[in-house]
């Protein structure tokens, strides 16, 4: 594609819709087609029924073995799918962009070295992996959010020199930094703004897709020995903030209101969506707060999701309560009212752990020993958070991470989804 982001500008202008001036820095140089009017606006299921697909480190599609083989990609997914149906599942969350790379054929970044086994654009890919996945769910009536993670270029065990040659991170390095092994985009440059709208725009315009959605992945996690190498950027560039933490967030909260405004200009109907980690504040850092002892979205992740609420800038948050109902530190009954009390006008869906689930057939011996005595060891612990959840009227629905674990149906869990999404 060539020449695409003049005319997309022209779109935004004439949608009446604000657009940042770095975001429409985006659309200079190349063109795209002119997306059609849409005429019926789609509607997320109720109750939202998602399992996340994830390739990154190939944890659930495509397989190791199937890396680069297109007849064994297409079999696996065509498997997942099914397996999605009978549970009576209604969306995947879709992977396409876990490393700064991409599960499709993209004009800007490398073919991921998931998909191929080796990163780079000059791959020989018969076909277009996301629109086999859509028209396979399609064909299925399942809805398709494809997911993207914002910043991360590699995992800490993935060398950088893996990178294929073509790849942003040698064309701009002072976009990026590196933290505990893994290198990131740098959240306070413009730049990375504008390059994260070129991909989305990019989906927008070529996918019949339902929804763009992010995870937890901002900010790195800390290790609270580290300071982010983030300091001469918020030197230079500081935007008349004094204090690093706000200026870290507000870098967040651009990305996620810039790219709500690009989503709603070119196809209103999509919805973006978040999946943060399950506590945005502690009560004892403020009062508004859960009754919760643990890692803070708004503290240490920088992303303030209560007030992307607040201001609509998403349409659903899938907070991932991956903690036990009766948890000390993070209780999932206490976290799931919180969420409820503070979604405002969001559709709130739970991020649900089948992974967390101990089946002594199925996992080590250490790892049994680790959990045989939590609630993780019971059957019905899934089963009582979905009982809770229908008791909760803004709950809308659950995401569960992710398919090949919720496969492996420990405890029978597929069982017991099969009969109670069946009603």
């Amino acid at each position: 594609m060539h020449r695409l982001h003049r005319l997309l500008i022209g779109l935004l202008l004439c949608a009446g819709t604000f657009v940042s001036a770095q975001v429409r820095l985006a659309f200079e140089d190349d063109e795209v087609p002119q997306p059609q009017t849409q005429t019926n606006v789609h509607q997320p299921p109720t109750p939202f029924r998602a399992v996340w697909i994830s390739t990154v480190a190939n944890i659930d599609w495509p397989s190791e073995e199937a890396r680069g083989h297109t007849l064994l990609q297409q079999q696996e997914m065509r498997h997942l799918l099914d397996e999605v149906v009978r549970l009576h599942f209604n969306t995947i969350i879709f992977q396409v962009r876990p490393t700064a790379d991409a599960i499709y054929p993209s004009p800007y970044e490398p073919w991921s070295h998931w998909l191929t086994g080796r990163q780079g654009q000059n791959n020989d890919i018969p076909y277009d992996p996301l629109q086999f996945v859509l028209d396979e769910a399609h064909k299925r009536h399942l809805d398709v959010h494809v997911w993207i993670n914002p910043y991360r270029v590699n995992l800490a065990r993935t060398d950088i020199s893996e990178l294929d040659s073509t790849h942003i991170f040698f064309q701009h390095p002072k976009m990026f930094w590196k933290y505990n092994g893994q290198w990131y985009f740098e959240p306070g440059l413009d730049e990375t703004r504008i390059w994260l709208g070129k991909i989305v725009a990019d989906l927008l315009l070529r996918y019949d897709i339902q929804g763009i959605h992010m995870d937890d992945y901002f900010y790195p996690y800390p290790d609270h020995k580290t300071e982010l190498p983030d300091s001469t950027c918020f030197r230079l560039h500081p935007r008349d903030f004094d204090n690093i933490d706000d200026w870290r967030r507000n870098n967040t909260n651009l990305i996620i209101c810039e790219l709500h405004d690009l989503i709603k200009a070119i196809k209103p109907s999509v919805q973006f969506g978040i999946s943060p980690f399950g506590i945005w504040r502690n009560e004892s850092s403020d009062p508004d707060g859960s009754k919760t002892n643990g890692l803070q979205n708004y503290d240490e992740l920088y992303a303030d999701v209560k007030l992307w609420m607040e201001e609509g800038w998403i349409d659903y948050v899938v907070p991932q309560l991956y903690w036990h109902i009766g948890s000390r530190a993070a209780d999932h009954k206490e976290l799931a009212h919180w969420w409820a009390q503070h979604c405002y006008n969001t559709h709130l869906y739970i991020g649900m752990a089948p992974y967390q689930l101990v089946d002594r057939k199925q996992v080590s011996a250490v790892e049994w020993k680790r959990k045989k005595n939590t609630a993780w060891a019971q059957p019905n612990e899934i089963c009582r958070q979905l009982h809770l959840h229908e008791q909760i009227p803004q709950i809308e629905g659950q995401v569960f991470f992710s398919i090949s674990h919720l496969l492996k149906n420990p405890l029978g869990i597929c069982d017991s989804l099969q009969v109670y999404y069946a009603k």
